[in-house]
């Protein structure tokens, strides 16, 4: 971290311990709840056009001849070649390969960007009127679960494990319907899936044993295909609530 970054970050940090008047916190506040909502219309009013879709999760890091680039592309592609839509984050990495093997497949691609100090910029592979863009984490998240019938998660960092075990929860609490959550990769994925089997369930008993028939595992395009038509053949795809 360079000196600009740390003092940037420093004086974030004292800001927050800085004595605010009531006044100032209460129109602070309104002013934030306006600015929310008017995210959750947007958000609405746009994805509620887009069709049956398939969420695609990942890092923003990887680079476009990463062999895990290539894979989500191969995915992305099929998936939409078996009439699903892609929606990703819309950024660089895993997210523009969703975008893109969505847009070379002739479906959806819906991009669902965020404001950051880094990584974060969309990628050309999102259609036009589908590239949308949010200042809040929350409320874009709320657009993925919502609109969502399937979760692939690619290999990826803290964003990626925070939106799988965001769609885990809400499926495990019944939140929203049981859909399939599909991890690409097992070199990548099974060293936390055996701590979750064998800490988090056998040792510490902190979740059901159940639950990890929410999650599948698989290496090539043609496994996830295959999950979502198994899937989805007996079930009309539509928003979540």
């Amino acid at each position: 971290m360079s000196n600009e970054e740390f003092e940037k970050e420093e004086l974030k940090i004292k800001e927050k311990f800085q004595q605010k008047t009531w006044n100032e916190i209460r129109a602070h506040d309104s002013w934030a709840i306006f600015k929310i909502m008017s995210e959750f219309v947007s958000g609405y009013e746009n994805m509620s056009r887009i069709g049956p879709c398939v969420s695609i999760f990942g890092s923003a890091r990887t680079k476009s001849d990463d062999p895990n680039y290539l894979l989500a592309e191969k995915i992305a592609y099929k998936i939409s070649k078996a009439g699903y839509g892609v929606i990703t984050g819309g950024g660089p990495g895993i997210m523009e390969a969703g975008n893109k093997g969505a847009h070379l497949g002739g479906g959806t691609s819906v991009g669902l960007n965020i404001e950051l100090p880094f990584e974060q910029h969309f990628n050309p592979y999102i259609d036009k009127d589908k590239n949308l863009n949010f200042d809040y984490f929350f409320v874009r998240k709320v657009m993925f679960v919502k609109y969502s019938q399937g979760f692939v998660v690619m290999p990826g960092g803290f964003g990626t494990l925070d939106e799988l075990f965001e769609a885990i929860t809400l499926i495990q609490t019944k939140k929203i319907g049981k859909f399939p959550i599909i991890l690409v990769g097992r070199e990548f994925w099974s060293g936390l899936l055996d701590w979750i089997k064998n800490v988090m369930i056998d040792k510490y008993k902190n979740a059901s044993p159940d639950d990890m028939n929410l999650i599948k595992i698989v290496d090539n395009e043609d496994e996830v295909v295959e999950i979502l038509d198994n899937f989805y053949k007996k079930y009309t795809l539509k928003p979540n609530f």
